[in-house]
């Protein structure tokens, strides 16, 4: 749910576990590789909102968090959503005329062990690192070995040290603070039933999908992008004959089978969007501006998402999106400019090759902001239909994007000023 946020709407911060310094260990050396600093300086500010019991913060407003922040809403906003979505917090709303109250609820970070053994976390963490810092990490947090070949364990049982006597009644108590995580919400619908139908029926039984074991084929599917076909092979081969599937096998042989498939490389997530310090100031709310706000605010996953009528990309796809972001360094909203151009002048097709060339120049121009990208794009495109014109005498206006256009009239509005950011893309699909 995408809500218009105010610096004067307030919030109160409610600790739904018990935080320690090995969170902070966990939250800095694990999830800030993936998340970014942003939201990891967020979260520690939620947390010392908190009192000095930890359990709750008096109400403050969003302009409270700007001002220790030294961050605009925008950002904020967008740090928070990134630490909802890898679990850390969670965000309730009442809405009201004149302000909004949020509840913003914190968890706990994954312990070492749980992260590094999550089908998505894990996967990610060590292709945004690398191995050699990965291996480190690791090390950091392993339990060291103790050869306990030559000693006795005389460790006092409780039955030894302790009896049992009558007391008096006592209530049950509720509502103490424990650790709490709370989970990745993946929402990929996979069908089961046709998951079930496509195996042997001679050894699936009813103890062949637990819940473990759905979750674990969901959070798979996402990161590995893999259809039900792909599911099939890969689930048969990590069963044994009694129809129990292993865990371990699982994770191993979708990995496996994505590295075949993708020359030995691990996904990535693609979510960042343009950086703050690289938007344009919008003074009015003309077409072009209105664009310019589209492309800069939404990330690449999204906007191409948005061009396919929110069916998901491809891997290919994908890969392609993280090659542009991470080995020719153009920013997401640059990225956007060249998704759009591309599928414009070709047909809706993102050829790899075409793209990457278009990539490479614009690296070499330095191109970072979306206005720059736009410049250089209609400068291309005005190149590509003299061309075209002087062969064909043709003048192909279906190719052409809106905001090619020379001259773009400013269509000044009140109300339609807050439209949603998926009216305002309706006409580039």
């Amino acid at each position: 749910m995408k809500l218009n946020v105010l610096p004067a709407d307030s919030y109160i911060v409610v600790n739904k576990t018990i935080l320690s310094d090995t969170d902070r260990k966990i939250l800095t050396m694990l999830y800030q590789p993936i998340i970014g600093q942003l939201p990891i300086s967020l979260y520690f500010s939620l947390w010392s909102d908190l009192d000095k019991l930890e359990i709750m913060s008096t109400e403050l407003t969003h302009h409270h968090l700007m001002s220790t922040m030294k961050l605009n809403l925008n950002d904020i906003i967008k740090a928070r959503e990134q630490l909802e979505a890898v679990g850390l917090l969670k965000t309730y709303v009442k809405e009201e005329d004149s302000i909004n109250n949020f509840i913003y609820e914190i968890y706990s970070p994954l312990t070492a062990d749980e992260f590094l053994n999550h089908p998505i976390l894990n996967i990610v963490l060590y292709n945004n690192i690398g191995k050699k810092e990965y291996d480190k990490i690791v090390k950091y947090f392993k339990i060291p070995k103790i050869n306990l070949k030559d000693f006795k364990d005389i460790t006092a049982s409780f039955t030894e040290v302790f009896g049992i006597t009558k007391n008096s009644s006592f209530e049950q108590i509720t509502d103490i603070k424990k650790k709490n995580h709370n989970k990745l919400d993946i929402k990929k619908d996979i069908d089961f039933s046709l998951l079930f139908s496509a195996l042997p029926k001679s050894v699936v039984n009813k103890n062949t999908f637990t819940d473990d074991i759905k979750e674990l084929i969901t959070n798979l599917s996402f990161i590995y992008d893999l259809d039900i076909l792909e599911l099939e092979n890969i689930v048969r081969s990590s069963m044994n004959e009694k129809g129990i599937i292993s865990k371990v096998q699982l994770r191993k042989n979708a990995r496996n089978y994505y590295q075949f498939e993708n020359n030995s490389e691990l996904p990535n997530l693609i979510y960042k969007s343009q950086p703050s310090y690289l938007t344009t100031e919008l003074t009015g709310v003309s077409k072009r501006e209105k664009i310019i706000h589209s492309f800069e605010t939404l990330t690449p996953y999204q906007f191409l998402k948005g061009k396919q009528n929110n069916a998901e990309p491809t891997t290919r796809d994908l890969k392609l999106l993280e090659r542009l972001l991470v080995d020719y360094e153009l920013t997401p909203g640059v990225v956007n400019v060249l998704i759009d151009y591309i599928l414009k002048i070709n047909n809706e097709k993102l050829n790899k090759s075409y793209v990457e060339t278009i990539a490479g120049q614009w690296k070499r121009l330095n191109i970072r902001t979306v206005e720059e990208a736009l410049d250089i794009a209609q400068k291309e495109h005005n190149k590509y239909k003299k061309k075209k014109e002087g062969k064909f005498a043709i003048k192909n206006e279906a190719d052409t994007p809106d905001w090619f256009d020379k001259k773009i009239e400013k269509n000044e509005t009140t109300d339609v000023e807050r439209e949603s950011m998926e009216d305002l893309l309706k006409e580039f699909r």
